[in-house]
């Protein structure tokens, strides 16, 4: 008997209210990093430094997207995608951090804002996608609660010079992710480590993240306001009493930290003890402080992780197992692919009932991609987008609480500590001519969204 083929997706499966789009950040594809006024950010300086960086590559360049901005929107407009995310550069706006503002930054802002309206395409605009200024940095940068102070400063300029035309926001790009591996880890900038520099930076981006939504609510009026999260479906390694209490502290971390003090839930103390410790950095009115009624959460979902007890990780005794050693399938982050991990990342923020709203605002995958014959045929990221969208597409048949899905990326780009290696876009860019060329999933892409 031949076996039944998977039903072809089309955009309008999710219907008409359903918002589409690609998400990119600034630091990732603009290059221009010294252009017309722009201050260093703590990634200037960290790829400056040796051995950071796979194979020493730096952005200074990139995709060039600061001067190719007008061919990569004319891109998207002929690839149907109607929704845009990028990010604004706070040391592109404010060089030193605070203080004088750079005319030019604000104007190359407003005119990829203008051009994007010109095409039709709807701006949706990120305030902090990791690339803070190094001169705040120097004086602390995340750890010192005056970061509260200079976010402030950036966001009410933000939404004071591009809120009259940008109706979409999001506040924080993966809070988890930039104090995780800039601030305890230290594998991305500014490569600090060890406690006394995570958890203080974890409760001043709890902080920044809801006081950006009250500077976005009060200048920006009518504006659909958000947030987003990194979020990784977490299973036990093995059915053992000490594997799921250790998949339960890897999930209130990495889920759950900072969701649920804007929800008003505080910190998820229970399943975590951890962050007990972070008693000395909370101040009178905190938690409440903390909290923000958002239009919506964006959530970005690439895989699923399994974790086990480990009695050689200290704080939470507990260990996630690359999936290169559980013989299954991979992409080129060394990330599983598990389709359904982004079916039950929106159940589980579902079952939030203060959520609005959520979208998913990146998902995608890096492979192996070759240009041959001014093609790129990258059957493994089409086979990815295909079958991660069909789960997205089970969660709204079920009537959970999904409106939205953006791709992870237009085009390649500069993928921090991995440098230029993995590539995760719909469009390839050859990084020594610039030219652009639509793989495969792209052309699909466009495709699906014509239908």
């Amino acid at each position: 008997m031949k076996k039944q083929e998977e039903p072809i997706l089309n955009a309008s499966d999710f219907g008409e209210d359903f918002t589409w789009g690609v998400s990119t950040a600034a630091y990732q594809i603009e290059g221009g990093h010294n252009h017309h006024g722009k201050g260093p950010s703590i990634w200037d300086h960290f790829t400056d430094q040796k051995n950071k960086i796979y194979n020493g590559d730096h952005a200074q360049v990139s995709c060039d997207f600061y001067n190719k901005y007008k061919e990569d929107i004319l891109l998207m407009k002929s690839m149907n995608i109607k929704n845009f995310r990028f990010s604004i550069s706070w040391p592109r706006v404010l060089p030193e951090g605070t203080g004088s503002v750079n005319k030019n930054g604000l104007r190359y802002y407003n005119d990829i804002i203008d051009f994007c309206l010109e095409c039709g395409i709807t701006p949706w605009a990120t305030l902090y996608h990791w690339d803070l200024p190094h001169a705040l940095e120097e004086k602390g940068g995340w750890t010192n609660r005056s970061i509260i102070d200079w976010f402030s400063e950036f966001a009410t300029i933000c939404a004071t010079a591009f809120g009259d035309r940008v109706n979409h926001w999001m506040v924080l790009n993966e809070p988890m992710v930039f104090t995780g591996a800039g601030y305890f880890l230290g594998v991305h900038a500014p490569g600090r480590k060890g406690l006394k520099n995570f958890l203080p930076t974890v409760h001043h981006a709890v902080l920044c993240q809801a006081e950006g939504g009250r500077i976005l609510r009060k200048l920006v009026p009518g504006a659909q306001i958000g947030t987003t999260f990194s979020c990784s479906q977490i299973t036990p390694y093995r059915n053992k009493k000490r594997d799921i209490k250790a998949a339960q502290k890897v999930d209130a971390l990495l889920n759950r930290m900072f969701i649920e003090p804007v929800l008003g839930l505080g910190y998820p103390l229970a399943d975590a003890p951890i962050l007990k410790r972070l008693h000395p950095y909370i101040q009178s009115g905190d938690m409440e402080y903390c909290q923000f009624d958002f239009d919506f959460i964006g959530i970005q979902n690439y895989t699923r992780e399994k974790v086990k007890h480990s009695f050689f990780a200290p704080y939470i005794w507990a260990k996630i197992i690359k999936a290169s050693k559980r013989n299954v399938k991979t992409t080129l982050m060394d990330w599983e692919v598990y389709p359904p991990s982004i079916y039950y990342m929106i159940k589980k923020y579902s079952n939030y009932p203060q959520i609005k709203k959520i979208i998913i605002t990146e998902n995608g995958a890096a492979f192996e991609d070759e240009l041959e014959k001014e093609m790129v045929n990258d059957t493994d990221r089409l086979e990815y987008l295909q079958k991660y969208l069909g789960e997205v597409l089970k969660a709204k048949k079920e009537g959970l609480n999904i409106h939205g899905y953006f791709v992870w990326t237009f085009t390649d780009n500069f993928e921090w500590a991995e440098g230029y290696f993995p590539r995760f876009g719909l469009v390839y860019i050859d990084f020594k001519s610039l030219k652009r060329t639509i793989k495969a999933s792209g052309k699909w892409f466009a495709g699906f969204l014509s239908k």
